[in-house]
């Protein structure tokens, strides 16, 4: 009897351990058979192979490389081009080889990466098919504020805001906030939408809803506003003043006055006698893009004496700007230009003693300072829109105002 105990016990513990082994395997098997998603498919599915196009690689080589043969990627080459023209493989961009889980290890998928969001996949699974989708975007509502102390970049990277967003606010501001003269104390807030892939992988800014700018204590409140009857987004203030004028405050983005417009200018250098600049002097990095500070028609771009490489713009029978010691200019004689088209980039042409760009401002065919005239602001919201706008902005309003520093 004693041993018939012992046996049992033996036995019953074996069995008890059995059942463990068993829980955690089929713990472990759960684990492992839990889906890899990449472009909609479940990697478990496939032998996958993730890579990136690499200097020299070609459509045809990669497939190639993968058993395809020379007629199936001429097909694809010709008959798909609308839909993914593989002559314009990027380097460094994704793509991802699906093939079959079998021992003929045949290509089924080829996914290519376009951007963040498109992607196009050639299937070859059962008859040849070709087509481009979308990743899942998400839009997430999100906020932010800073107070500057040295400059709007380095109060957005300790704040860790993208860099996109120094070049959203400066855009906004552009017509109204001189941002090469922010001072200590200048502060921000802004609520915006930030674009998600997959609900995990941020793509950047998606758009900004509403933005406070403080500048010298000046409040400066802005709401992107946009109207099917509208032609594009815009930004207003809170009595639905346009932010924009008709000119830019400066035709070059986060640069600095190195010499004002100064009627009155002596220079050491040639025995202090009078010469006049009749120009406002943009220190910038060379290569920095110039830009049209209005619309206007090009009726100069040449390289002439003192002036080196330059852009003369027409605006109107008013109005016409300067552009001087450009490296290369980006625009022909009668080109019409936008607001903030990019016409050339900062150089040292002509007499230069630095990389810089000579800002020149005609009035009436006199040049004067352009930061003394009292220039003409774009048409405010038209009135027939006012009843939305104030219903639209009075919540933006009241979140923007909540957000503390």
């Amino acid at each position: 009897m004693k041993t018939l105990a012992i046996y049992l016990g033996l036995l019953f513990v074996f069995i008890a351990c059995g059942d463990t082994t068993s829980e955690k395997n089929q713990e472990k098997t759960q684990k492992i058979i839990k889906p890899l998603v990449a472009y909609g498919f479940d990697l478990n599915q496939f032998n996958a192979v993730s890579d990136t196009v690499k200097n020299g690689d070609t459509f045809g080589a990669i497939l190639n490389s993968h058993g395809v043969s020379h007629s199936t990627i001429f097909n694809i080459a010709t008959k798909y081009r609308d839909t993914f023209d593989v002559r314009r493989l990027v380097v460094g961009k994704p793509y991802l080889v699906l093939k079959s889980k079998d021992t003929l290890n045949r290509l089924q998928y080829f996914v290519y990466g376009k951007n963040k969001i498109q992607y196009a996949v050639v299937d070859l699974k059962d008859s040849l098919r070709v087509y481009t989708k979308r990743k899942p975007v998400t839009y997430v509502d999100k906020y932010a504020s800073g107070v500057i102390e040295n400059s709007l970049y380095l109060t957005m990277e300790e704040n860790n805001l993208s860099p996109a967003m120094t070049d959203r606010l400066a855009n906004i501001y552009a017509w109204t906030v001189n941002f090469f003269k922010i001072q200590k104390g200048d502060r921000f807030k802004v609520v915006y939408t930030e674009k998600f892939i997959d609900d995990t992988v941020s793509a950047g800014i998606h758009k900004i809803k509403a933005s406070y700018f403080e500048h010298k204590g000046v409040p400066l409140y802005a709401f992107g506003y946009e109207n099917q009857k509208l032609p594009s987004l815009d930004f207003y203030d809170e009595k639905a003043q346009n932010l924009r004028r008709a000119f830019l405050k400066a035709p070059v983005k986060f640069s600095r006055i190195s010499s004002k417009y100064n009627l009155k200018r002596r220079i050491k250098y040639y025995g202090y006698k009078l010469r006049p600049h009749k120009g406002t002097d943009f220190s910038a990095r060379i290569g920095s893009p110039i830009l049209a500070t209005a619309d206007g028609t090009v009726t100069k771009a040449e390289r002439k004496g003192g002036n080196g490489i330059y852009v003369k713009i027409r605006h109107n029978s008013t109005y016409e700007t300067q552009y001087l010691h450009m490296k290369k200019y980006n625009v022909r004689v009668g080109d019409f230009v936008r607001q903030g088209d990019v016409i050339g980039w900062v150089g040292m042409t002509g007499n230069s003693g630095g990389p810089h760009v000579c800002y020149r401002f005609w009035k009436n065919g006199r040049q004067v300072d352009p930061f003394k005239q009292d220039l003409p602001a774009s048409k405010p919201l038209a009135k027939q829109y006012h009843q939305d706008y104030f219903s639209y902005i009075a919540p933006l309003k009241e979140q923007i105002d909540a957000i503390e520093y």
